[in-house]
């Protein structure tokens, strides 16, 4: 009689495969939770806060963005040291104080201060997710999880906003920060109670200069790395143009704020869905294939939702429609753009995500902030400055791969 194999042993004691699922796909949840839920309260928060010109409202967003962005260079070499468990738990405290802060905020500088300062600590979340992850699984099970994460996370961005305004229709705007208040103490609970230390004593590394700086500088010396990130930031950069606009967009342009929650989860979905395909796609189509013919769609509906604008014949649903298919095109590119610029640089995984996680968001944060900034009450500056970074993006792509497209081998990693 054969005697059954054991089973393998939890990766994560104390938390079931799904409960760990789910903790990590609330951890992806936090920074879209914190971004998208402000939006709808936009106009409610410049007001209280006495600004004047209702394009810099959007700095509430812009200002989180820039935290976000970058903190997340200091949170891998940090967890790498000092393990996951505590690092996320800083960061979550931090988010957690943040959003205290932000609730009391009487003045525009002290509410940009603590969203600042609620983006560094949200960071930690970004970047200890996929750490966490790829501890304790590898393989086809690392994407497994990463998968079934992903399609819980996808929910938020669809949602946010309207959870943001129903939060509005029976109480004012600043509890929007005691809900995110809320998710962090509870996320804080839960690591506290569940989650055990994923980092095998062993595998601590001192924190090195040295050692950090030659592997920036392997980084930054790939041309395939390099024209990848400054084109993950084009598009990122357009896609923050669009949410600090979105509000002002519908209501201003359009006079259809009572639509907006409802169009941007539509938009959101159309993401979604891209994501999802992306994930059956890629493996047969490869990711140059997917992403670069991605590329040329954006592209071109960014022509086209700008010869609208020109032409005088835009309206709100062309408006949606288009930009529902831009999202779309986005969700092919920005992953695997990601997994393209970090081919060359495997062998400094962490260093290399960090530093792409700083520039792709800091810079997409700023171009997003600067396209925000030139709303005129049309939508003629966001169109084109749409079709302006998809250019730019294009540029970016033909830098890395030598001027070519599609093709299926890497470009050289450092030429």
């Amino acid at each position: 009689m054969n005697t059954p194999e054991p089973a393998p042993a939890n990766p994560h004691p104390g938390m079931g495969f799904r409960q760990f699922v789910l903790f990590i796909a609330a951890l992806m949840a936090t920074n879209a939770i914190a971004i998208d839920s402000m939006l709808p309260a936009l106009p409610e928060i410049g007001a209280a806060l006495n600004i004047d010109t209702a394009n810099h409202a959007q700095i509430v967003i812009t200002a989180y963005l820039l935290g976000f962005g970058a903190a997340q260079i200091f949170y891998g070499t940090l967890a790498d040291r000092f393990g996951r468990k505590p690092v996320l738990l800083v960061g979550l405290a931090i988010y957690t104080v943040a959003s205290v802060a932000c609730f009391f905020a009487p003045s525009l500088g002290i509410m940009m201060a603590a969203r600042a300062i609620q983006g560094v600590g949200s960071a930690a979340t970004r970047i200890l997710a996929i750490t966490i992850v790829r501890d304790c699984y590898s393989g086809r099970q690392m994407a497994r999880v990463m998968s079934l994460a992903f399609i819980v996370f996808l929910a938020v961005p669809i949602i946010a906003p309207s959870i943001g305004q129903l939060i509005m229709l029976v109480a004012p705007w600043r509890m929007i920060f005691s809900m995110l208040c809320l998710f962090g103490v509870v996320l804080l609970v839960w690591t506290v109670a569940r989650l055990p230390e994923t980092l095998h004593p062993e595998d601590r590394t001192p924190i090195s200069v040295r050692g950090i700086t030659f592997a920036f500088g392997l980084v930054f010396r790939s041309r395939v790395t390099v024209g990848y990130m400054l084109a993950m930031t084009m598009v990122m950069g357009g896609l923050f143009g669009f949410i600090n606009s979105a509000q002002q967009v519908f209501a201003d342009a359009f006079g259809a704020r009572e639509l907006f929650t409802l169009i941007f989860a539509i938009i959101a979905v159309f993401m979604a869905l891209s994501s999802l395909l992306n994930s059956r796609v890629v493996g047969k189509l490869g990711m140059r294939r997917v992403s670069h013919a991605a590329l040329l769609g954006y592209l071109a509906v960014t022509l086209v939702h700008a010869g609208f604008v020109v032409g005088g014949i835009e309206t709100i649903w062309s408006f949606s429609i288009l930009q529902a298919l831009m999202m779309f095109f986005f969700g092919l590119m920005v992953s695997n753009f990601n997994a393209m610029a970090m081919e060359p640089v495997g062998h400094v995984a962490g260093t290399a995500s960090s530093a792409l996680g700083f520039v792709s968001t800091v810079g997409g944060a700023s171009l997003g902030f600067l396209l925000g900034q030139l709303f005129d009450g049309s939508t003629l500056p966001l169109t084109l400055g749409f079709f302006g970074l998809a250019i730019g993006a294009l540029l970016c792509v033909l830098f890395a791969e030598k001027g070519r497209l599609f093709h299926s081998t890497p470009s050289s990693a450092t030429h």
